[in-house]
């Protein structure tokens, strides 16, 4: 069974985000971070349901995931991709929805994480169900096995193989979508870009340090274990989560990971740097690794940057 998500959107969140160039995920925050979502799961559609006066389907994408994170996290990963042009700007927004008159400084708050999101032009807005009730404050599923929700779901893939989405610029977007313009609804493998990325990783190695253990969140970055721009991919078997000094130090190649998992830290921070004691203590601590053995470190990965990066 394949589900759709309607979800009440901010006007001001869309159409910021709809006028933006070929943004390949944005971040469908709620204002309170204490509560899970478990309305869809990975690969299933997250539709932009527009508020009143709207009332219209004005867009959609893939969920990635969904986390709760502080505020300034979300910032730091997505950026104007949370629906905002500074981050003062989206904390009032979401202290605004809290009426929150505490002003916290780094709220938690929800991050449903959209990928390959497509912003339909006004012409192909889809209007919106007819079981759709003005007391829904958050969102509602539709199933596509019933017959609104596969009507539901044929409209949306019109929508995306409309002739005209190359002229937007979505022509990425509509080829994630491609299919038989009917056909059976399905999940959609979400394509993470580098904030669904970086939230992934962090999520998978349990918000610590894949080598010390440490907890403190703003502290730890998703480090790519074979560089994005030499190949690697945004996906969890390529990250490790990382203090942010350690991460630092593994990309200029001063440390990596044998076959053991084990790390290796170089001479040559002795040598060139005359100290590096921090670091040097760490050789032979082994990873911690994700639960989820899908999502550990990927061993062609780990043998690029042995090769590629460390040297010894």
């Amino acid at each position: 069974m394949v589900r759709l998500w309607a979800a009440n959107t901010d006007l001001d969140w869309f159409d910021y985000l709809a006028a933006q160039p070929s943004i390949d995920e944005v971040n469908f925050w709620q204002p309170s971070g204490h509560a899970n979502f478990g309305a869809i799961g990975e690969g299933e559609l997250f539709l932009f349901k527009l508020k009143s006066p709207r009332n219209v389907i004005g867009g959609f994408g893939v969920l990635s995931q969904s986390t709760n994170m502080p505020l300034s996290l979300a910032w730091e990963a997505f950026g104007t991709k949370n629906g905002a042009p500074t981050l003062p700007e989206m904390r009032d927004r979401i202290l605004r929805y809290r009426g929150d008159a505490r002003h916290e400084l780094d709220p938690p708050i929800g991050c449903r994480v959209v990928v390959q999101p497509v912003f339909l032009p006004e012409r192909l807005w889809i209007p919106q169900p007819e079981t759709w009730a003005r007391s829904i404050v958050v969102g509602k599923t539709y199933d596509a096995d019933t017959q609104e929700g596969l009507h539901l779901w044929e409209q949306i893939m019109a929508a995306a193989q409309d002739a005209q989405f190359t002229r937007q610029g979505f022509a990425e977007q509509q080829a994630a979508y491609a299919g038989p313009r009917f056909g059976e609804p399905r999940l959609i493998p979400p394509r993470l870009g580098q904030g669904a990325f970086r939230l992934a990783v962090t999520d998978a190695y349990r918000r610590e340090c894949a080598l010390t253990g440490g907890r403190v969140l703003p502290a730890l970055e998703a480090a790519h274990i074979q560089a994005y721009g030499n190949g690697g991919e945004h996906k969890v078997s390529n990250g490790l989560l990382l203090r942010r000094d350690i991460h630092t130090v593994f990309d200029a190649g001063y440390l990596t990971f044998d076959e053991n998992m084990r790390a290796v830290v170089s001479d040559r921070l002795r040598t060139e740097f005359n100290n590096g004691n921090e670091y040097r203590r760490l050789h032979g601590e082994k990873l911690r690794l994700p639960d989820n053995p899908a999502f550990h470190p990927d061993a062609d990965r780990m043998r690029w940057h042995r090769e590629e990066r460390f040297a010894a």
